[in-house]
């Protein structure tokens, strides 16, 4: 049996080498624009970061100085604590780097969970090894938490909280940490409720004994932390949920969302290898061990959530969506204990059974086959970033918007407002009031009317949180002084652009207010005689 210091061994390298990989991705996420390095984070983030920056800056949650209160983020606790960040004395173009190294270091100590986890189940510094090895380097984890979504600190709540779960049980001993764990993990995002319920029914089952304190622990943590965000929700927004759930989850049928939600589902069990997804739950199910079925309810339930709520809007990048991703450590270290035990298996079955350092051998082989096909679901593509060959998911884009959010302060004065369709970093950056033609950020908007696809198309065109918009209201009412994009149907918005003049910048084509006082004319002109050498 190896010695304590034997099984931490190799998994002290794996946190060694994770270190290394997330300061080199979070490097590869900036870029220079002018001679200054900015760090911009997943555009989603960067709505937070807008709220964060104008409470640092004493305006408010609010995403607009003196506008409206709407409350377009989802995560309260990550935005706070993104809001203490920018009281840092850096410039905004660093402030996402320490969004980012928190991130790290969250995920670094969720490591350390997943290997106790691992050795809890099964005993083995193999499996602790391969779980940490498969969760480490699992491309869409890292992606959602190293471009600033809250998914790190959900993922290590969620971890911290099936540790106590596991503890408990085969202790024996009711405890109450857990259901506090999730409790707070509300406050980071609501849809923690899922886990929450998820392992309030596991252990209600399976604990028999603590059935009435753990249903009275977990029903009042989930009630009063809901509580608690409802009453501020309504007392300072006006709503009692943020304004994405009435964006993403009104006006849409079910079974349009549902079935979406299921066509992701299928493509992300499709691209992960089916036979590999299906293998720790096969084994789970036969086995009928405690500590794997909890970790297959993890799973399953932020699977259903997903369908539940028709899956993410970036399905088409593959892999796990932050939804599910969350929950994929648990998969981890379920999938690697199940392989452990298939191998074990095979060499038990076999006429002369090879030496145990065979087999621990051939298990992390397996295990490192599997982490490459886990992140092969986009092909080339993905395993290309994986690797960091390409740069992450949408850091092209973060680059053109924060060229984008210059220019407009270079053409524009303080007080002109702008409409846009990515509504993260060009707010971020330039400071502008700014009008979100897709309703994140507006009221109106979250609470219309979802323009649905006829046909065929309707399954495949859904894209939730993109699917309302209100061009008579947006532009024809709110009179943006600069339109930077236009989504969908740009035929609908043509009557309401008459008053406008195109200009194009580089690939992007822009609309100006003719009468605008707050546009610098002469630097559009100016702009436009350098790009044309006239």
């Amino acid at each position: 049996m190896a010695t304590p210091n034997e099984t931490d061994r190799p998994v002290k390298w794996l946190l060694v080498a994770y270190a290394v990989y997330a300061f080199l991705f979070i490097f590869k996420t900036s870029f220079v624009i002018d001679g200054v390095r900015y760090f911009s984070l997943f555009d989603d983030a960067m709505i937070s970061m807008r709220y964060a920056g104008n409470l640092a800056d004493g305006f408010g949650a609010v995403w607009n100085p003196g506008g409206e209160r709407v409350e377009g983020y989802t995560n309260p606790l990550w935005m706070l604590y993104m809001s203490a960040l920018h009281l840092l004395p850096v410039a905004r173009s660093t402030v996402s780097l320490f969004v980012q190294e928190s991130a790290a270091i969250l995920l670094m100590v969720n490591l350390v969970c997943v290997a106790k986890i691992a050795n809890f189940v099964s005993a083995s510094r193999v499996v602790a090894s391969c779980a940490v090895l498969l969760t480490a380097f699992y491309l869409p984890l890292n992606n959602w938490s190293l471009q600033g979504m809250e998914v790190s600190v959900l993922t290590l709540l969620i971890t911290l909280a099936v540790w106590d779960v596991l503890n408990s049980l085969r202790s024996g001993v009711f405890s109450r940490r857990w259901s506090l764990l999730l409790g707070v993990a509300t406050l980071v995002r609501l849809d923690a409720a899922v886990p929450l319920l998820g392992l309030l029914l596991f252990v209600s089952i399976t604990d028999p004994i603590h059935r009435s304190r753990t249903l009275r622990w977990g029903l009042g943590s989930l009630v009063f932390f809901l509580s608690l965000q409802t009453v501020f929700s309504l007392a300072y927004y006006g709503d009692p949920l943020p304004n994405t759930y009435y964006l993403k989850m009104t006006g849409i049928p079910v079974i349009l969302r549902f079935s979406k939600g299921l066509i992701a589902l299928r493509d992300f069990i499709w691209n992960m290898n089916p036979i590999l997804f299906a293998m720790p739950f096969i084994f789970a199910a036969l086995r009928r061990e405690r500590e794997p079925l909890l970790l297959a309810c993890v799973v399953l339930g932020q699977l259903a959530y997903s369908v539940y709520v028709g899956g993410d809007a970036w399905e088409h990048r593959g892999g796990a969506n932050r939804y599910v991703s969350i929950a994929m450590p648990a998969f981890m270290i379920l999938f690697s204990w199940a392989l452990w035990r298939m191998i074990q298996w095979v060499g038990a079955a076999l006429a002369h059974p090879p030496r145990a350092a065979i087999l621990s051998g051939m298990t992390v082989l397996l295990a490192t086959i599997s982490m490459v096909s886990f992140n092969a679901f986009n092909g080339r593509v993905s395993l290309s970033e994986w690797v960091l060959i390409r740069p992450p998911m949408y850091v092209r884009q973060n680059q053109l918007l924060v060229r984008q959010a210059r220019l407009v302060q270079e053409v524009s004065t303080p007080q002109a407002t702008v409409a846009v369709v990515w509504a993260g970093a060009i707010p971020y950056f330039a400071d502008r009031y700014t009008i979100d033609l897709l309703g994140k950020n507006d009221r109106f908007i979250a609470h219309g009317t979802m323009h649905l696809p006829e046909g065929s198309s309707r399954f495949s065109a859904f894209y939730p949180g993109h699917m309302k918009w209100d061009y008579a209201y947006s532009i024809g009412q709110l009179k943006p002084d600069l339109i930077l994009q236009i989504w969908r149907e740009p035929e609908d918005a043509a009557p309401y652009l008459e008053p406008y003049v195109t200009a194009r910048f580089g690939p992007n084509t822009w609309w100006l207010r003719k009468d605008s006082p707050h546009i610098r004319w002469d630097r559009i002109d100016a702009l436009r005689t350098e790009q044309t050498g006239r």
